[in-house]
């Protein structure tokens, strides 16, 4: 009776955690501290932020940068799990933050109640980092939904508003951004988090690569796409085998635009492989942002970096998931393939391309003040 006392005590302290204002969770540190934000922080995602922080690829310094996992209240997923998760592995350094606050359509591109919110956040943090996900409800950027498959429609109400109150849009040009009083703010997304930034701005989306972009319907009329512009794994929608990948792993090329090359040094002429798992990408390209690197056919958006603020860009790819690090499970893309891990498939170079990156991603979090 007594442990079932001490264990509920423990669980209810774990779930105020997450309803504890700005101000409280970031409590006992020093005013040295640096935050970091990081939208959407379900365990896998915080799994892999400490995989990559343990491994040193995203060279952060626990001692003075504390990450704040920030979701609104109203979203699918249960942030219990995450709670559960840093308790179980005793992870001192991420504090999980929830928001509240109504949000709705006709209001994401406007002052609203999380405002006030978004303020503290951006006030008390260096930078933010958007995860990937789902499909964003095509009614935000005007749209009537053709092909989007729509499961967390708040999380995307919650990230877009907040990506438009950082960098602003061309939706509301009348709205002065965060980021117009430090410009040196750090926010960048990968995948979908490209994508709402892109929407954030004023963008749009297409909606499904192979019916709008390729005019293929269904897998398999799909996989008659080359290969190297394929941007998930089609091929294990018609075979059947647990062996397949989910993913795809493609070239990119490189725009003449200089955040490929100079900012992250790289030879133009690279044709890093990237693992790719969407069906969604830009379409009109926000207010704002350049495009970076390309599909190797030049028909889809792989990076986007900001005109005006130099620490804003975002890549359409996953540069963060572990099994590119290190040897995992054997899988295989077509049926004529034979069986390897995505790190020997992406080879020495890419990988030293994703480790580049981080790298900048890591620089510019340890010079932020």
């Amino acid at each position: 009776m007594v442990m079932k006392r001490i264990l509920a005590c423990i669980v209810m302290v774990i779930s105020t955690l997450g309803s504890m204002p700005l101000s409280s969770a970031t409590g006992g540190k020093t005013s040295e501290t640096k935050y970091l934000l990081v939208a959407n922080p379900t365990a896998r995602n915080l799994e892999t932020l400490q995989f990559l922080i343990d491994r040193k690829i995203f060279r952060l310094n626990t001692r003075n940068t504390h990450i704040i996992g920030i979701y609104h209240k109203s979203q699918a997923y249960d942030f219990s799990a995450s709670k559960t998760f840093l308790y179980d592995n005793k992870i001192n350094s991420i504090t999980l933050q929830e928001v509240d606050g109504s949000l709705d359509v006709s209001d994401i591109f406007n002052e609203n109640d999380c405002t006030p919110v978004f303020r503290e956040l951006f006030d008390k943090s260096i930078g933010i980092l958007f995860f990937g996900g789902p499909d964003i409800q095509p009614v935000i950027y005007g749209e009537e939904n053709q092909y989007s498959e729509v499961t967390d429609p708040y999380r995307h109400l919650f990230e877009v508003s907040l990506a438009f109150h950082l960098a602003g849009s061309s939706r509301n040009p009348e709205f002065k951004p965060f980021l117009e009083e430090r410009p040196e703010y750090l926010m960048t997304g990968f995948c979908l988090g490209l994508q709402t930034m892109n929407v954030a701005g004023g963008g749009t989306l297409w909606q499904d690569i192979p019916a709008q972009v390729y005019g293929k319907l269904g897998p398999a009329e799909t996989v008659k796409i080359d290969r190297d512009n394929l941007h998930r794994n089609y091929w294990q929608e018609i075979n059947q085998g647990e062996q397949f990948m989910t993913i795809n792993l493609h070239p990119i090329r490189f725009t003449e635009h200089p955040f490929f090359g100079n900012t992250i040094p790289v030879k133009k002429a690279e044709m890093p492989r990237v693992y790719s798992s969407h069906h969604q990408s830009p379409n009109d390209i926000a207010s704002g942002y350049e495009i970076t690197a390309l599909s190797p056919d030049g028909k889809i958006v792989e990076g986007l970096a900001h005109s005006r603020f130099p620490h804003v860009f975002a890549v359409q790819f996953h540069p963060e998931v572990p099994a590119l690090y290190e040897d995992r499970e054997k899988l295989i893309f077509s049926p004529d393939d034979t069986p390897s891990t995505l790190h020997r498939i992406i080879g020495r170079k890419s990988g030293s391309f994703h480790r580049k990156y981080w790298k900048h991603i890591s620089e510019i979090v340890k010079h932020q003040r």
